[in-house]
Parts: C-alpha cells; sequence; structure tokens
C-alpha cells in the first residue's frame, strides 16, 4: 500500500514536470508555427528602394550580423530622449549615411488620444531602427472625430501616403507594441510576415496560427492587390481576421521569422470597444474587390511634417 502511494507520487510529479516543459511558452511558441531559418532570411528580403531615393554612400549596407544579433532591447528607452546628431529628416525619414540601404520602408501607425505613448514609441523605434541601416520614414494617422476608433481605415489612409511618396514596402503597426530583437528587421519579405508573433502579453506564444494583426510588413503591389483593408471595421477586432482571408483569396501565403526574433512588448492601455464587424468575416473575400482602397472616402484636416514623424490628422 505504501509503494503504491509512493508510485502514486512520483508518477503525479512526472506528469507535473511534463505538463510545464509543454506549456512552457517558448516551447509551445517554437512548435506553433513555419518560420523563415535565419540563414534563408537575406534570400527571402523583398529588396526595394523608395522611388527618387538616393544615397551618396558607395558600399551597401550589409545585413548578416544584424540577422543573428540576439541582444535585447531595454524597454526603458521610451523614456528617455534620442542622442545628439540622430539625423532624422523632417516628416521622420532617416537613412544611413556610412553605407546604401537596400530597403525602403513606411511604417504606418494608426491613432488616437495616446501622446504619452506615441512619444514613447516615437523615440524607441527611431532608436531601434538606426540600427538596421535601410531607409524608413514614420506616418501617424490621426482620427479626430468622435465616431468609434477604425484601425484598418486609418492604415489604408497612411498606405496611400506611403505609396504615393514611392514606398514599395509597408510596414502596419501598432502604437502600443515595441520590438525587442534588433534582428527583427523591418524589411518585406517576397510573401507578407507577421511581425508580432510573439507578445509579452500572451507570454510569447501565438494566440493563434491565422493572426495577422499588431505589426504586419507587405509589399504595396502586394497590398493593392488585396484593395487593402476593410474600412467597415469599426470598433476593436476582427479587421485583421478580414485581411488575413484577402492574402488567401490572392494566394498569398504568411510568412514569420523564429519565436525569438519575432518578441515584442506590448504597453499597457485601457481595453477599446469591441464592434460588431465581426459578422462580416463571413463574406469578406465577396467583399474584398469593393471595400478597401478603391472604396476609401476620408476628410483629410491636415498633414504635417513634424521633427520625428509624418501627422496625417483625418475624419472618418
Amino acid at each position: 500500500m505504501r509503494h503504491a502511494w509512493k508510485r502514486n507520487i512520483l508518477c503525479c510529479g512526472i506528469f507535473i514536470v511534463m505538463l510545464i516543459i509543454f506549456l512552457h511558452p517558448d516551447m509551445n511558441a517554437r512548435r506553433s508555427y513555419e518560420y523563415i531559418e535565419k540563414n534563408d532570411i537575406l534570400s527571402n528580403l523583398f529588396e526595394k528602394t523608395a522611388e527618387n531615393f538616393t544615397s551618396p554612400a558607395v558600399l551597401h549596407c550589409e545585413y548578416h550580423n544584424l540577422l543573428f544579433d540576439d541582444t535585447t532591447l531595454s524597454i526603458s528607452l521610451v523614456d528617455g530622449d534620442l542622442v545628439e546628431g540622430h539625423k532624422i529628416k523632417e516628416g521622420g525619414e532617416y537613412s544611413p549615411s556610412e553605407c546604401k540601404p537596400r530597403f525602403s520602408t513606411a511604417i504606418i501607425v494608426p491613432y488616437r488620444n495616446r501622446a504619452e505613448q506615441l512619444r514613447g514609441f516615437l523615440v524607441y523605434m527611431h532608436t531601434f531602427l538606426h540600427h538596421q541601416c535601410i531607409h524608413y520614414r514614420i506616418y501617424v494617422v490621426e482620427q479626430l472625430d468622435s465616431r468609434m476608433f477604425n484601425r484598418a481605415k486609418l492604415l489604408n489612409i497612411g498606405a496611400l501616403a506611403a505609396m504615393r511618396s514611392g514606398y514599395p514596402c509597408l510596414i502596419l503597426h501598432d502604437v502600443d507594441l515595441l520590438p525587442l530583437r534588433p534582428g527583427n528587421l523591418y524589411a518585406c519579405t517576397k510573401q507578407p510576415r507577421h511581425m508580432s508573433s510573439s507578445i509579452n502579453k500572451f507570454r510569447y506564444v501565438l494566440p493563434y496560427l491565422n493572426v495577422f494583426g499588431g505589426a504586419v510588413a507587405i509589399a504595396s503591389n502586394q497590398y493593392k492587390a488585396v484593395n487593402g483593408m476593410s474600412n467597415e471595421y469599426f470598433g476593436w477586432g476582427g479587421e485583421d481576421d478580414d485581411f488575413y482571408a484577402r492574402l488567401e483569396a490572392k494566394g498569398l501565403k504568411m510568412s514569420r521569422f523564429e519565436p525569438e526574433t519575432s518578441r515584442y512588448h506590448m504597453v499597457s492601455h485601457k481595453s477599446q470597444h469591441k464592434g460588431s464587424g465581426r459578422q462580416k468575416l463571413k463574406v469578406a473575400k465577396e467583399r474584398m474587390a469593393s471595400d478597401g482602397l478603391n472604396s476609401l472616402t476620408y476628410t483629410e484636416i491636415a498633414t504635417v511634417l513634424h521633427p520625428l514623424f509624418t501627422h496625417i490628422m483625418v475624419d472618418l
């Protein structure tokens, strides 16, 4: 009887240990999706710079060492200031002077009523991106009216502005997400890329396989091919899944980097109002031809070139 009792305790202990190992976030994250191996990233990148962009540098920038950089940036950067001589042009545009970048990226941020969070985001992102040797510009698209927040429509507006300026790569980026690993290159891959697959809020585990939100990279021509995002999702929820359905409809396969490289810190904030748009998901693919960039309507209040970003203010 005593031996049976000890055996039961031992079995329970082994079960608990195995459960902890199985549920460990890193274990789940590594097993939950396919990703581009580090050695294959360079060959999968979409190498193109913006129209009319020129660099005085002679040598091309190299990215191999960056992609294998396993350091982690400190979140405390959001509380600091940019270093002197950061060389950011008016409108939040930057390119390295020591080498010729191979990539031009427009980072588009939908925004409303988070001034302190936006300030920290801009300081952190410019610091982060300076190490990446890319040409980039940050667009902040602000919704001024009192309607429920429409993230996807703001992203469409920013995408159109970036494409008019000739940017071949778009990164659609929430203001509360901060990339932690320098190796998470802010450039497009040949297939649309979900960048924020490992977020601290979700214990660095992918919530579900087809999630395509938070921070995503997509080539401008691919964004046009799917007619951008739906304009019909007011309030939180649904627009990302609708966007993924559009990729599927056009035969675009989503890509990712490995979980360790794709780590993000989500800054805490108040919960947003949930929308009622999830019913639209049932007909997302059918609507994509008539709902998106080609049906986008809004009133532009002003566009201001600030020292750290291009500020597009709109009513929807």
